[in-house]
């Protein structure tokens, strides 16, 4: 029963954060034509701290905050994010590959002997997890805007369609990598203060 209430305290403090930031400037930050975000780094720390449902949860508050957020502030892409299919599903994905990878990495450094992990090893599949659950976030978003409206994108930026693949793929430079590396630094962080607190 404990475990069930610490599991329902981090999952309300980790979606009131994605409410927080969904409604200021830090969860999306103008970047033309399109926003990078700092949202999936909650997702990243719930999914790690609480497991894959609870990380699934707060995608989907990441998810539903995209949605409001297109609709309140308008970009010249934000057609795209009304649809769930760009703004929610990608984001609920995070909370999966960020457990999981977490997991097969911090077992992949695991004695096998004593169950014990090395110096540095629980840091490192943080990290990876952080970089990937961004990854989902980044190419999830910008693969299903493609898929689903390249049309629409050429027409939004007066360009040819044959030219939207490249435009998607460097926002994805241009966004994507800033975003890894500040989730990463950041979700380190976090995760060894809390376990430090004995969490």
């Amino acid at each position: 029963m404990k475990s069930k209430n610490k599991r329902l305290v981090t999952i309300s403090l980790l979606s009131a954060i994605s409410f927080i930031l969904g409604f200021t400037p830090l969860g999306f930050i103008p970047i033309p034509p399109a926003n990078a975000t700092t949202m999936h780094i909650p997702v990243v720390i719930g999914a790690i701290l609480e497991g894959p449902i609870a990380g699934m949860v707060i995608g989907l508050i990441f998810g539903i905050s995209s949605i409001i957020q297109a609709l309140l502030r308008p970009n010249i892409l934000s057609f795209a994010f009304i649809n769930p299919l760009v703004s929610v599903l990608p984001r609920i994905l995070i909370g999966l590959v960020s457990y999981y990878s977490y997991k097969l990495v911090f077992n992949l450094f695991s004695s096998r002997k004593n169950g014990e992990v090395s110096k540095g090893a629980d840091s490192i599949s943080v990290g990876i997890s952080a970089a990937l659950g961004t990854l989902t976030n980044t190419v999830g978003v910008l693969g299903m805007m493609y898929l689903l409206y390249a049309g629409r994108i050429a027409e939004a930026m007066e360009i040819k369609k044959e030219a939207v693949g490249g435009v998607i793929l460097a926002i994805g430079l241009t966004n994507g990598i800033p975003e890894i590396i500040i989730a990463v630094l950041i979700t380190i962080a976090v995760i060894r203060a809390v376990k430090k607190a004995g969490y």
